[in-house]
């Protein structure tokens, strides 16, 4: 019996490590809900980052999503840091950040801003601008 508790806590374990693996690539870009300490650490770490400042009910954020999500996928991004900034309830950071409006994405290598747009959903001017972090 105790031979099969453990076999069977360390099949669990190995299940889970192989399904994080798994997913990990998949999670890469996913954008991270934007605090001030992962954002700091994110620049401290020098590696590229893109801040997103969104809004649920902006179609022009809609339209940046699947092509965020499919650039952020590419693996030339694999390292992307992407951060999400809730227009309507971080006023705070997206101040901050000097941001006009939603549908802005910011580019940073570290924390050096390298770019931003603001109300672009054309996938080839969105690659070139998160080109710029790498």
């Amino acid at each position: 019996m105790q031979f099969s508790r453990r076999f069977l806590a360390g099949a669990v374990v190995a299940a889970a490590l192989g399904l994080a693996g798994f997913l990990t690539p998949v999670l890469a870009g996913t954008p991270l809900p934007f605090s001030a300490e992962a954002f700091k650490a994110a620049q401290a770490a020098g590696g590229p980052i893109l801040v997103e400042i969104h809004a649920d009910w902006c179609p022009t954020c809609k339209a940046q999503a699947p092509i965020l999500e499919k650039l952020t996928a590419d693996p030339r991004f694999k390292n992307l840091k992407v951060f999400r900034v809730d227009f309507d309830g971080m006023k705070a950071v997206v101040r901050e950040l000097k941001a006009q409006s939603q549908s802005t994405l910011i580019v940073f290598k570290g924390s050096t801003e390298l770019g931003r747009s603001v109300g672009d959903t054309r996938q080839a001017s969105i690659a070139a601008l998160l080109d710029k972090s790498l």
